[in-house]
């Protein structure tokens, strides 16, 4: 892009389209005409020479347009925090952040309320996998993402938070049924078993440890409380974190299948920007996920 020189409202507008999901939408939000925004949009893709948006629905940004996205926001960002220190600070920017689903029900959420007490900010949470919540941060969707990406997306710097260890659970009565003689490849190539969703691979990678080649049955249920109820009721065998099956453990409902568990090492990206509104939150999620038990 070197020579490129794209006005900051275009870039603007193109968010916009991201956004909205539609040309027509982003026109209303932005208060202009449906044609000034595919006017906009053509003159972007006129000076970097190849299509910005893909005509989906909703519409997308082509790989060409993902580093405008990105940069778009960053200008924004950036733009906040010099306001901010100019003294003209009226609203609470909006922050968006990628999450995985056992993060936001167990560590993270406290940190964004502490976040909130140190300045006014609102945010905006992706839930993914913490697999593939990096691919929304080199998409310029969010501002910082917990992921077990270590290698740190174009742009953005990554550091460490933990590990979520993840233990083999099921109730006592379905420990009797399906594992009458422990752990050994026939049950578990029959039993079934509780997924999160179907990019979830922790229960795959610990029955194939443990010898399984064979998919078994299994339910999918991706929400995090249903997920661990699922387990709890008998739908099948799964795997908990600390403190969603202890209890269980301790009445006699439910039995650990075995002692060895699968550590999911968690890192925190953001953009590498000198923000202090990104340094904000960037503290509150280190500190919250230092403090956690649940992170190792």
């Amino acid at each position: 892009m070197t020579g490129v020189d794209i006005p900051f409202e275009h870039l603007r507008t193109l968010v916009a389209a991201i956004d909205a999901g539609t040309l027509d939408r982003a026109a209303s939000r932005l208060g202009i005409t449906p044609s000034a925004v595919s006017q906009r949009i053509r003159v972007i893709e006129q000076r970097v020479g190849r299509p910005v948006l893909r005509r989906t629905k909703p519409i997308a940004a082509t790989e060409a347009g993902e580093p405008l996205v990105r940069l778009a926001r960053q200008l924004d960002l950036l733009e906040h925090d010099a306001r901010r220190a100019l003294g003209d600070d009226t609203d609470a920017p909006l922050v968006s952040l990628a999450v995985n689903a056992d993060s936001l029900i167990t560590w993270f959420l406290p940190a964004l309320a502490a976040a909130t007490t140190v300045r006014p900010v609102t945010f905006e949470l992706h839930r993914e996998d913490q697999e593939r919540t990096a691919q929304l941060l080199a998409a310029g969707t969010v501002m910082a993402a917990v992921t077990s990406q270590r290698e740190p997306v174009a742009g953005c710097v990554a550091s460490p938070l933990g590990r979520m260890r993840y233990t083999a659970v099921a109730t006592q009565d379905f420990a009797e049924r399906w594992f009458p003689r422990g752990l050994d490849r026939a049950a578990l190539e029959s039993a079934p078993r509780v997924d999160f969703d179907r990019h979830d691979t922790l229960q795959s990678s610990f029955a194939h440890r443990h010898g399984a080649r064979r998919e078994p049955p299994r339910h999918v249920i991706s929400a995090s409380a249903e997920f661990a109820q699922a387990i709890v009721l008998g739908l099948g065998w799964g795997m908990l974190l600390p403190g969603q099956f202890e209890a269980g453990i301790a009445d006699g409902s439910l039995v650990v299948l075995a002692d060895d568990t699968i550590e999911v090492p968690l890192y925190w990206q953001r953009w590498n920007l000198s923000s202090e509104l990104l340094d904000t939150v960037t503290d509150a999620v280190r500190q919250t996920a230092a403090d956690s038990p649940v992170l190792a």
